[in-house]
């Protein structure tokens, strides 16, 4: 955590972990505000914890949630009461565009325009367009910088869909857009969650991953006019596109069950979908000798949907292993009503089912989480449509969120009736908006969200954009293909690939590698492969057993 002065009694930062309250602490600092919603990042602890850890450091704590780019002149003025406690204060968001935001908001009047862009400026923020918004030019703001392409999202999809882009003319100006500072290859946690990787492992500084050639812009978007071609970011900043793409992710919604944000990482209640939570995870089940595991699946849609059970499976393995599987209960609630929703992987994952007795639970979503009372509340709708709250009492629980689109998009005019991108299935190209296109996570496509699906879809996109380009008739179609690697014990994985239809679509012949049956060569291929290959191959733009073929448009 880097920390920036804008005052001598105001600091701004980044996000806050627990680990960084000591550091605050010796700071002296007396008041921390947070102006970050919970559940924007993988690797973002709630509030509720870092309230709990500052409050036992004699810190006070306040949650002023800002979205981004939609700081009003309420939000400042609360932020400006909240200023007027005990100091030194300390406020953060995602890269403390926010905090520092609210503060040039309530300084307006309060000192001289210059003075409070040039204490932004010294602490590394941008509040030139602030300054027009307070001066009542806002309106009239014009884009700061043009591109030929702008990439909202720097996760897999949207580094990928850079770099195939540039693969195929890097003479093409194209910016990236995203605040954070670290990339996580999240199909790794379920193994950190199992002990087989670190955390570590997992993560690489995003400027490291961004292609050569393309710019890094460090912010967040606050909103789209598809109409101007111009995206507005954080701090009132505006960038124009020829042409979009929109790879932002999904939001992890926490908060979607009650009392769960909470209790995250203590009493028990751990998630393999958070980078700091996944080792917690792997503590609870080399810890855990007898009692009951609970392991738990949010209604569709979700990322990785294997993940859930993946969990399961391999705590299992762990338990039979060390000879306590016989005084564990092990139970998986799926809010869902099959245990997997390709047929033909459901035989092989059924047999290690029964290997470690496990409780097959449909119907039943995960609606509360009492972690004190280790108490998990059930929501069960039966037959007659009659709804019931059942309650079971446990000693770890495994919990994955229910997830949505990240606000910034859910609000924008991009998005269909359920608040995903809205694009054609096959050309990844929006539905209304013919410079407009979009994958990974966020796109409507009725694909599993997986990172295997970004790898495909990403040449996908970069071949129909260098054809819309050239104006060609020419397109490349994405079949749905997503993979998951289901663990199911450690040394082998059940290998699903499948498309749109729940298709089979295996990679390699069947004599190579069964998907259908669990194999060590689909472990070795997730443990030792997959990763190398995402990093030096899927990001930089290799599209290795997925280079699409073009066809003529239909």
């Amino acid at each position: 955590m880097e920390i920036k002065n804008l005052s001598p009694n105001l600091s701004v930062s980044a996000q806050v972990l627990v680990s960084d309250i000591d550091k605050l602490a010796k700071r002296g600092i007396r008041t921390l505000i947070c102006n970050r919603p919970d559940g924007e990042g993988a690797d973002q602890p709630s509030f509720s914890e870092v309230k709990k850890a500052a409050e036992e450091s004699g810190i006070e704590c306040y949650y002023l949630p800002v979205t981004t780019g939609k700081v009003t002149d309420e939000d400042a003025a609360e932020f400006a009461k909240l200023l007027e406690n005990d100091g030194p204060i300390h406020a953060f968001c995602r890269s403390g565009m926010r905090s520092t935001t609210l503060w040039a908001l309530g300084q307006a009047g309060k000192q001289p325009m210059a003075d409070i862009v040039d204490s932004a400026k010294a602490a590394g923020y941008d509040m030139t367009s602030v300054a027009a918004r307070i001066a009542g030019a806002s309106g009239e703001l014009k884009a700061q910088r043009s591109y030929d392409v702008v990439v909202v999202g720097g996760g897999a999809a949207g580094i990928s869909a850079a770099a195939s882009i540039l693969e195929r003319d890097d003479s093409l100006s194209i910016a990236i857009i995203d605040p954070a500072e670290k990339h996580y290859y999240q199909p790794g946690w379920t193994l950190v969650g199992a002990g087989v990787f670190t955390p570590q492992q997992t993560e690489r500084q995003m400027a490291s991953l961004i292609p050569e050639k393309a710019e890094w812009i460090k912010a967040a978007v606050a909103a789209f006019n598809p109409e101007t071609n111009t995206v507005v970011l954080e701090g009132c900043r505006i960038i124009k596109y020829t042409r979009l793409v929109v790879a932002a992710g999904l939001k992890l919604n926490w908060d979607g069950i009650e009392g769960l944000s909470e209790t995250l990482g203590r009493n028990g209640v751990t998630s393999n979908y958070r980078y700091d939570l996944a080792p917690y995870t792997w503590e609870l089940v080399r810890n855990l000798k007898q009692g009951r595991a609970l392991f738990t699946q949010p209604p569709m849609p979700i990322k990785c949907a294997g993940a859930p059970q993946k969990a399961m499976y391999l705590s299992g393995d762990h338990w039979f292993r060390s000879g306590v599987l016989n005084k564990i209960d092990i139970e998986f609630y799926n809010a869902g009503a099959v245990l997997f929703g390709v047929a033909a992987y459901v035989p092989a994952l059924m047999k290690y089912v029964e290997k470690y007795s496990a409780a097959l639970r449909f119907n039943h979503k995960l609606v509360r989480i009492d972690g004190d009372k280790k108490t998990a509340y059930f929501e069960t709708t039966a037959v007659d449509g009659k709804v019931d709250i059942i309650s079971r009492e446990f000693d770890m629980i495994h919990v994955c969120p229910p997830q949505t689109a990240p606000d910034f998009i859910r609000n924008s005019p991009l998005v269909d009736e359920a608040g995903w991108v809205d694009v054609d299935q096959a050309t990844l190209r929006h539905k209304r908006y013919s410079n407009i296109w979009s994958l990974g996570d966020v796109a409507n496509s009725p694909n599993a969200k997986t990172a295997a699906a970004a790898r495909a879809q990403a040449p996908v996109v970069a071949s129909n954009i260098i054809a819309d380009i050239k104006g060609t008739h020419r397109v490349a179609h994405y079949n749905g293909y997503g993979s998951c690697p289901l663990t199911v014990e450690r040394g082998k994985i059940v290998l699903a690939e499948f498309g749109y239809g729940g298709k089979l679509l295996p990679s390699l012949p069947t004599w190579l590698l069964d998907g259908t049956k669990p194999t060590r060569a689909a472990w070795f291929l997730k443990e030792r492969l997959l990763p190398p290959i995402y990093w030096q191959g899927m990001l930089k733009g290799k599209e290795w057993l997925v280079s699409p073929t073009m066809t003529d448009e239909v």
